[in-house]
């Protein structure tokens, strides 16, 4: 037993390590800067929650902050809708199933900051041709407002996201029990039925799963609000993770930044544990 002991600790040692030194250090001294006056050279002075009191005062922050709450709501119901949709699809009697699945998962693959400049040329450029040859103005300002810039970022995530989330419904769908599904039919339950009753309740834990996922990854969001808006117009569509990189590199705020990378990171801890939370208690009720 000591020597499996021993063999154990000893092939985790390289994950706890890089754990410790990549994760768990750096955020021990981001939470320590953070009540400093740190400049990205020199740690400066002690200031206590001087910098926690100077964010609930920052507007550019807290919009940011509601902005990316909007986004993350709409763009999570949005990605599971359609990634529960495709899932259904694709699991159904179909020939094309397997070239579905792979064309649905490709935008997966693909970087965010290049998904952010692809969609940039087709609300741009392509909306604008649209908008010129049918007589919609809307169309041909894509991306100029804060409502098209919002809409933007939802297409985008929902299109890069939906094809990942997709492949997490399936392995929960090809599991159900097919003569579960076969004596409702045959009891006469309808489609809607067989879903409402069956087939939900049996892929929740997929749900609290790819709920986890979008949240996480929505509320994170840098590199596609990068490419696609910038922050833009007069950074109406700046999200929290853009906000805080602009405040240490462009403002050379570090302890400032990193008071607000610590708030956003407790909000979305809070969040996200919430969520598993109560998708586990239903789980339960169903």
């Amino acid at each position: 037993m000591r020597t499996k002991d021993f063999a154990y600790w000893l092939f985790l040692a390289p994950v706890l390590i890089a754990l410790t030194l990549v994760v768990v250090v750096p955020m021990l001294l981001g939470v320590y800067y953070s009540f400093t006056s740190w400049n990205g050279i020199t740690t400066g002075e002690y200031v206590g929650f001087q910098n926690y009191i100077n964010l609930l005062k920052d507007e550019r922050f807290l919009d940011s902050l509601w902005f990316t709450t909007k986004f993350s709501v709409v763009s999570v119901i949005l990605i599971n809708f359609i990634g529960l949709s495709l899932a259904l699809i694709v699991t159904s009697r179909i020939k094309s199933s397997n070239l579905l699945r792979t064309t649905f998962f490709m935008p997966n693959l693909i970087g965010g900051l290049i998904l952010g400049f692809i969609w940039q040329f087709i609300f741009i450029k392509v909306f604008a041709s649209v908008g010129e040859m049918v007589g919609m103005e809307s169309l041909q300002v894509w991306l100029s407002t804060t409502e098209t810039g919002f809409w933007g970022l939802v297409i985008l995530m929902s299109w890069q996201m939906a094809g990942y989330i997709m492949v997490i419904y399936i392995a929960y769908l090809q599991g159900l029990p097919k003569e579960l599904l076969e004596a409702s039919e045959i009891d006469g339950a309808s489609s809607f039925q067989r879903f409402r009753y069956i087939v939900f309740p049996l892929v929740a834990p997929a749900f609290t799963v790819s709920m986890f996922l979008t949240l996480s990854n929505t509320f994170k969001l840098y590199d596609q609000n990068l490419s696609l808006t910038g922050g833009g117009p007069y950074n109406s569509t700046e999200m929290v993770a853009m906000e805080i990189f602009n405040t240490a590199f462009v403002q050379n705020t570090f302890a400032y930044a990193q008071a607000k990378a610590i708030i956003f990171f407790v909000i979305v801890a809070i969040v996200a544990l919430f969520q598993v939370y109560w998708n586990k208690r239903r789980e339960v009720e169903m």
